[in-house]
Formats: C-alpha cells, structure tokens, sequence
C-alpha cells in the first residue's frame, strides 16, 4: 500500500479496500463491513439488523475498530518512523503497550461463553477481529494466555480455513484453499484494472 500506484484505488494509502463486482472501490473497514452485511440475505456473518444480536455485533465492531485498533497506533507509530529519537520511540512503545494491554482487558471482558463473538459461527464481528488480534504477536506486547478467552477464541479464528487461506496469501503462498475462493488477483492487475 506504500507503493505509489496504490493510491490509484486509495489515495490515502490505507487498507483495507474492497473492490465490488461493479467495480466500485469501497475503502474503511466499518463501510465494508455494513457492505457485506446488507447482502447477507442468508445471515451466513450477521442477523438480522433489527435484531438485538445485529446490535451486539455492531457494538463489537466498532470497539474493535476504534478503541482496540487504535491502542495499537503508537507501536505502529514507533516500528514505523526512521528518523525519531530513540527516547521518543521508547515512549511511544511504552504508551502503546500499557494501551494494549487495557483494551485486551475490556474485550477479554466482553467475551461471553461460546464458541465465536456472537455464538456458534463466525460473524463480521470475528472477520474485524482476526486481521487486528495478530498484532498482539507482531508487536510482542504480551502472552496471548494472559486473556484466556481472547486466546481461545483467536485459535479457533486462525484455524478457520478462510484466515488460513487469507494468512498464506499475505505470506506469500499460493494454496488454493478449500476453494471457497474463486481466485486471487494480484494488487498491480487490480491497480491497472479499477485504479483511477
């Protein structure tokens, strides 16, 4: 995303993008989220949106989007800028971790006894989750077993054949799946396809 051309199908140079099958270039993680949920017409990742479940699945994506996301900004901050002072960097990382470390605690808390965010399957609340819970390990801010239920639950997400999938992609790999996915495209074929 840092590569100039990028900014043909996000000019802030942010993920993450979602092209749909018109074309049409969707950016912000909540806008794709409420995407995929309006065509959800066999509920597979959502309820229905007067349900009191679509209402707790909102309210876990949006504290995992913005709270939970954004603690871990100075760390990304501090990884990130070359040319800062080694004294500013250690506090950022400081700050960052004790930031953390508190927004695990909240989740943690939020977690209730099932299999999943919202019960037995994975919905959009869990899709929001699983790309951000990793940076815990990126950053190295503490044990994964210091919130129990995070730890189960982030196992169960990372053995889902989708994130499986998803994770070999970003690594490099070109497992085909399960073949749930109907095919990858590479970022320059989607840049010069649907970048403006």
């Amino acid at each position: 995303m840092r590569n100039p051309s990028y900014a043909r199908i996000n000019p802030r140079h942010e993920t993450p993008v979602f092209i749909t099958g018109q074309g049409e270039v969707l950016t912000e993680t909540m806008a794709i989220a409420a995407w995929l949920e309006a065509r959800d017409v066999e509920r597979r990742i959502s309820f229905d949106p007067s349900s009191r479940q679509a209402d707790r699945m909102h309210q876990l994506m949006a504290f995992v989007n913005t709270g939970f996301t954004a603690a871990f900004a100075p760390l990304w901050a501090a990884l990130e800028a070359e040319a800062m002072e080694p004294a500013a960097k250690s506090v950022l990382r400081a700050f960052g971790t004790a930031r953390v470390i508190e927004r695990h605690d909240k989740l943690e808390e939020m977690i209730e006894t099932q299999q999943f965010l919202l019960g037995d399957r994975p919905t959009l609340a869990d899709a929001v989750l699983v790309g951000v819970a990793r940076w815990l390990d990126f950053h190295a801010v503490a044990e994964r077993s210091r919130w129990p239920k995070l730890a189960a639950l982030r196992a169960r997400l990372e053995a889902d054949p989708a994130v499986l999938y998803a994770t070999a992609l970003e690594d490099g790999g070109s497992d085909p799946g399960t073949g749930s996915c109907t095919g990858h495209v590479a970022l320059a074929e989607l840049i010069a396809q649907f970048g403006k």
